[in-house]
C-alpha cells in the first residue's frame, strides 16, 4: 500500500483542512496499468475508489459474454458509490490507461461525510451525474439505427473529451473500433461499417485510435435527424 500525499488530494481543493488531514491519514493509493482490473462484478469490497490520475472503465458483461461499457471516469470521479449498501458490486472496473486510484474504507468515508457537508455534497453530486448519464443511456436504448447511436456517442465524447485542433475537434482518448462496439453493445463489424460510412460523409476522421470530428454540428444534426 502506498501512502497518500497532499498533492494527491488536489482533487478535493474545496474541502476543509481537517478533512484533508483525515484523508491523508486514512487513505492509500493504488497504481493500475492499462487493462488492470480494479474489481469485478459480484465482488464484495469494503473500499471506495476515487480516480486521482488517469481514466478507468466501468462495465458489465452481458449474458452472451459481451462487454458493455457504462462509464469512462477520470480525475476526481468516485468509482463505486453503490457499495454503501451491503450488496456485492454490480459492475466491473479496469484501467482505461495507466492510472492511480485513491482507496478509502467505506466506514471512514461515512464518518467523513457525517462531519463535512462539502464532502457529502461531492459524493451526492457524483451519484447525481451518474444517474443522469444512465437516463441518457436508457433513452439511447430504444430501437434506433446503430449509425445514429454511434453518432450520438461520438458527439457526447467530443463534448466530454474534445480538444480543438486544426481540422475539427479531437476526442482525446485512445479508442478502438472494438471499444466503441463495447460502449454501444454492438459488434465490431457493425461499428466498422458505420465508421466507414461516416468517413465517406466527412463526419469523422479515424487514425490510430484517435478520432477527429470535423464538424460537431453535422454529427449532432445526423443523430437528431435534422
Amino acid at each position: 500500500m502506498i501512502k497518500v500525499t497532499y498533492d494527491d488530494l488536489k482533487i478535493f481543493e474545496d474541502m476543509d483542512e481537517s478533512t484533508l488531514n483525515i484523508l491523508q491519514q486514512k487513505c492509500f493509493k493504488r497504481k493500475l496499468k492499462k487493462g488492470d482490473a480494479l474489481f469485478y462484478e459480484k465482488d464484495r469490497i469494503d473500499e471506495i475508489y476515487i480516480v486521482i490520475y488517469g481514466k478507468v472503465t466501468v462495465y458489465r458483461i452481458s449474458e452472451n459474454g459481451q462487454k458493455r461499457i457504462i462509464y469512462i471516469l477520470d480525475n476526481g470521479n468516485l468509482i463505486n458509490e453503490d457499495i454503501f449498501g451491503n450488496a456485492s458490486v454490480s459492475v466491473s472496473c479496469e484501467a482505461f490507461e495507466d492510472s492511480w486510484v485513491l482507496c478509502i474504507s467505506k466506514q471512514d468515508i461515512v464518518e467523513i461525510m457525517a462531519k463535512d457537508c462539502k464532502f457529502s455534497s461531492l459524493v451526492l453530486t457524483s451519484m447525481s451525474k451518474k444517474i443522469r448519464r444512465l437516463y441518457r443511456q436508457l433513452k439511447n436504448a430504444v430501437p434506433i439505427r446503430m449509425d445514429k447511436k454511434l453518432a450520438a456517442k461520438l458527439w457526447k465524447l467530443s463534448r466530454d473529451y474534445g480538444v480543438e485542433v486544426e481540422g475539427g475537434v479531437l476526442i482525446d482518448l485512445d479508442i478502438s473500433i472494438t471499444y466503441l462496439a463495447d460502449m454501444l453493445g454492438s459488434t465490431r463489424e457493425t461499428i466498422s461499417r458505420c465508421i466507414s460510412d461516416f468517413k465517406k460523409k466527412n463526419m469523422v476522421e479515424f487514425h490510430d485510435k484517435k478520432i477527429i470530428i470535423p464538424d460537431v454540428h453535422m454529427l449532432s444534426s445526423y443523430f437528431r435527424g435534422i
